[in-house]
């Protein structure tokens, strides 16, 4: 399957060794904005052609499928032009800044008959996908409360500063948050869709008051079952922690390391209920690399053997809706109907 990637930063790089990793798939083409950018991918990958412009990349006819690793903004017009010249599409979180936007590009990717994959890598996890396992095995009953929390440093800044940006990145919301709505939203799959969701948030530093360091989200389904989504950015490491109870049980998965792409991190999976638990073992390492891969090997087979993506579009755009909520909750100051 010969890929286009388009972006090459930080994350595209790694994107573009994951391409290059998976059964069945060709790194054929990297476009960049940057001279930097192409400079280093030409190094990197030599024989792969380069592009400063990626609509001249698109009209290659050789190139069946693209892989978008920009920044937030750009993700809406370069899926659209994927999508337009008939290429499968894998989207970097989050699929769009507003959910409307997610609504076009489900409709045009519907007219070319062409996959749209969103790269919520975290549901291939061996840890926070084997949380799912445990819940379809009926490990805990019926889930009725999640707790999903982030604790980091401040994110980095991005190419251009764009991250910083509240124009280009739309919010801090869209960046890591909507990541544990979508596994939130994931784990309780047998309750249906979200109602409501109700969120607080406030500054860590003065100087950015438009971009929230502490966010807390609760997401509310018809039955009474929520799920409480925290972030702060004003603190140290990358440290993820999942809890959640059903009628019979709990499970309580946690992952820590000094950076998200880390190979040096610690991790564990328990279910039980009262004093007693077991201690579930990982079929491989967990952490946002590993996932990665997967996530390419399995979007091959998306566009090969039929395979539904693990995170379709229509997720993707759940994922948006629910951090479009939260932001205007925390501007409202009330629970937003979804």
């Amino acid at each position: 399957m010969r890929t286009l990637l388009i972006g090459y930063g930080l994350f595209g790089k790694h994107h573009a060794n994951a391409i290059a990793k998976a059964p069945g798939a060709e790194l054929a083409a990297v476009a960049a904005a940057s001279a930097e950018s192409r400079h280093a991918a030409q190094a990197d990958h030599p024989g792969v052609e380069v592009f400063a412009d990626f609509r001249e990349a698109l009209a290659r006819p050789d190139i069946e499928a693209v892989d978008i690793v920009a920044p937030n903004q750009l993700h809406y017009e370069m899926a659209k032009a994927a999508l337009a010249a008939g290429k499968h599409l894998l989207l970097e979180k989050p699929m769009a800044l507003t959910s409307a936007e997610c609504d076009d590009l489900i409709a045009l990717a519907e007219r070319q008959g062409v996959v749209l994959a969103i790269n919520h890598e975290l549901r291939h996890s061996s840890l926070w996908g084997g949380v799912r396992d445990l819940i379809d095995a009926g490990r805990i009953g019926e889930p009725r409360y999640c707790l999903i929390e982030l604790s980091r440093f401040p994110y980095r800044p991005g190419s251009g500063g764009w991250r910083y940006d509240a124009g280009r990145v739309g919010n801090w919301i869209l960046e890591e948050p909507i990541h544990f709505f979508d596994l939130a939203r994931w784990y309780f799959a047998a309750h249906g869709e979200p109602g409501s969701v109700f969120a607080a948030a406030s500054s860590g530093d003065a100087r950015d008051l438009e971009m929230q360091h502490n966010v807390t989200a609760t997401a509310r389904w018809a039955g009474g079952a929520y799920a409480v989504i925290s972030q702060t950015l004003a603190a140290f490491g990358h440290h993820v922690s999942a809890k959640i109870a059903g009628t019979e049980g709990a499970i309580w998965a946690a992952w820590s390391a000094a950076d998200a792409r880390s190979d040096q991190t610690t991790s564990f999976l328990r279910v039980g209920s009262g004093f007693e638990y077991d201690e579930i073992p990982l079929a491989k390492p967990a952490g946002e690399l590993h996932e990665l891969d997967d996530q390419l090997a399995a979007f091959v087979r998306c566009v090969k053997e039929g395979e539904t993506p693990a995170c379709t579009a229509r997720d993707g755009r759940w994922s948006v809706r629910l951090c479009e909520g939260a932001e205007e909750s925390i501007r409202s100051g009330k629970e937003v109907a979804l």
